[in-house]
């Protein structure tokens, strides 16, 4: 079964493109077999820095145009595929799997769906993510990021019992992104670097060539815990 990795958060600001960044260099540093797909128009960040793997497509509640996200479920039964979503897409992208009944169609095709919803830990964050988690239910697996670059102090999330009710009850897996040295980070991103270019990156130096890997190696291992690519890697062994 291939799965189909939408990185969301819906709302700008979150960190959703530099996980989805990540994420691509954790398939390639596996490597594992995988489709890396752009659907912000505005704003195509991920598309620039993996420029030479990404594919397109777009969510749009525009009838005339609502097939342009089709070739995301027509990839899938090939190959686990990464979407970087937009902010503000949740009504596009439920309208898109609805109207094409995508979640039976996927138990029939082995294709599973699972958001890896990025949080910055700000209420509106949260509220985001409970709206999705509701939204889908059990028909969608959810993973919570929980966003160390942006928010180290989570014990309010922690303790708000609505917040824990929901993911108790639809079995939610959260994890912890770790945070990047503000230098690495904000030169990855003004330089479009890919991750195993920032590895050798000779402007950080040894030691910040060092905090890259380290990131890397905490980042792989909370990607590792939420058990979503183990099928992947099997499936892959399998075949080979």
């Amino acid at each position: 079964m291939a799965t189909i990795h939408f990185i969301d958060g819906e709302k700008g600001g979150v960190g959703k493109s530099f996980v989805a960044r990540t994420m691509i260099q954790y398939g390639l540093d596996r490597n594992l077999p995988f489709v890396a797909v752009e659907t912000d128009r505005s704003n195509p960040d991920v598309a620039g820095v993996y420029n030479d793997i990404c594919q397109y497509a777009v969510f749009t509640e525009d009838e005339k145009q609502a097939d342009k996200a089709d070739r995301i479920f027509e990839m899938s039964l090939e190959k686990p595929v990464i979407v970087s979503l937009p902010s503000q897409v949740h009504r596009a992208m439920k309208s898109w799997i609805e109207r094409n009944q995508l979640l039976s169609l996927g138990n029939e095709y082995g294709v599973s769906f699972c958001k890896w919803f990025v949080c910055n830990g700000e209420y509106d964050s949260i509220r985001l993510f409970m709206a999705s988690v509701d939204c889908y239910g059990n028909k969608m697996t959810h993973i919570l990021v929980r966003n160390l670059g942006l928010c180290d102090e989570w014990s309010p999330i922690d303790e708000d019992s609505s917040v824990q009710e929901l993911i108790k009850k639809y079995r939610v897996k959260v994890i912890d992104f770790p945070k990047l040295g503000y230098k690495e980070r904000y030169l990855i991103n003004q330089k479009r670097l890919k991750f195993d270019d920032a590895r050798e990156y000779k402007e950080f130096g040894v030691l910040g060539k060092q905090r890259v890997v380290n990131f890397l190696k905490a980042a792989y291992t909370a990607f590792d815990s939420a058990e979503m690519w183990n099928d992947e890697s099997s499936t892959l062994a399998t075949s080979c």
